[in-house]
């Protein structure tokens, strides 16, 4: 059954959306909206993409929280709210991937202090990445966490060779400089609304707002996050740690994904010692949580079942 559309496009009566302070003084725009129930369910910290605001997943934080759960997310720095590195205004720029992964770090440390138990943490995309290195070095301990279309390898007409050209292309000039001008990626006759959903109105959403709040508005990487992406997933990818980190981990998987390769995620998740891998065809694009209904509800489903059996009270 289709949600209500304008869960979608509205702040929830009892979320907050406020600022976090990094150890280095930076902002981070951060929503918080606690448990209502007596006896709360547990916490989820839910973080997003590359270029993402957290209100593209109010609908899936609804479900969660009717069922009992306290929601967080933050915008990653450099990104939606939080700020930018660069003077290009839209553009999302970060000095090093060890920088989102201290922000990580220290939020969790807080939000585990002041919310209930247990803690589950759930990343999509860039956030997927995120949340599994910092699971993998020891940054975030929760009871168990989602990683929904990981960015654990992108999609490249350069294949291996994509880390070395972006070396190169980046090393002229400015590398904080737009890596390309729009879209979600470079040379591709698929639109950006095609790349990540085939829900039209779900994609609408993110457009109203970015209408409504256009300084949230994230537009294309630059060449250096680029060239740290590539350098965080190889060398996520070789980390031995991978085979001994104790949390029960799901992945969301869409074989059919035109940003992340599938295929590495099918690679690397089932090194985890405590692993689920849920797959998606044709049927889905990236934004598994933002697919049309028969995807998101499945998606949904299975997070459902994996939270009852793995995050229990304690």
């Amino acid at each position: 059954m289709r949600e209500n559309p304008d869960i979608r496009r509205t702040i929830p009566a009892g979320a907050k959306v406020h600022h976090w302070t990094a150890p280095d003084g930076w902002q981070l725009r951060a929503f918080a909206w606690p448990a209502e129930a007596a006896t709360p369910r547990g916490s989820i910290l839910f973080q997003g993409g590359r270029g993402d605001i957290f209100e593209k997943y109010l609908e899936a934080f609804h479900h969660w929280h009717d069922q009992g759960w306290a929601i967080t997310s933050f915008d990653w720095r450099g990104q939606g709210g939080s700020g930018r590195l660069t003077a290009a205004a839209n553009c999302g720029d970060i000095d090093s991937f060890d920088s989102f992964i201290a922000d990580l770090r220290a939020f969790y440390a807080d939000w585990e202090a002041a919310t209930p138990g247990p803690h589950v943490v759930m990343g999509h995309s860039m956030g997927g990445h995120l949340v599994l290195r910092g699971l993998v070095e020891g940054a975030i301990r929760p009871d168990a966490a989602v990683i929904v279309a990981p960015m654990l390898g992108v999609k490249s007409a350069l294949g291996p060779f994509a880390e070395r050209a972006a070396r190169i292309l980046g090393g002229v000039g400015d590398s904080t400089r737009p890596a390309w001008k729009s879209n979600e990626k470079p040379y591709t006759t698929e639109t950006r609304a095609n790349l990540l959903t085939h829900d039209p109105d779900r994609y609408a959403d993110e457009i109203w707002w970015q209408q409504h709040d256009p300084a949230i508005v994230t537009g294309p990487p630059s060449w250096r996050w680029l060239i740290q992406a590539f350098k965080s997933m190889r060398e996520l990818a070789g980390n031995p740690k991978l085979r001994k980190m104790p949390v029960p981990v799901l992945a969301l998987v869409a074989k059919a994904d035109g940003l992340v390769d599938a295929k590495a995620a099918l690679r690397i998740v089932p090194k985890l010692p405590d692993a689920r891998i849920v797959s998606f065809g044709k049927e889905s694009a990236h934004e598994i949580l933002r697919e049309e209904d028969r995807v998101r509800n499945r998606a949904i489903g299975e997070i459902d079942l994996f939270l009852a059996a793995r995050a229990q009270r304690r």
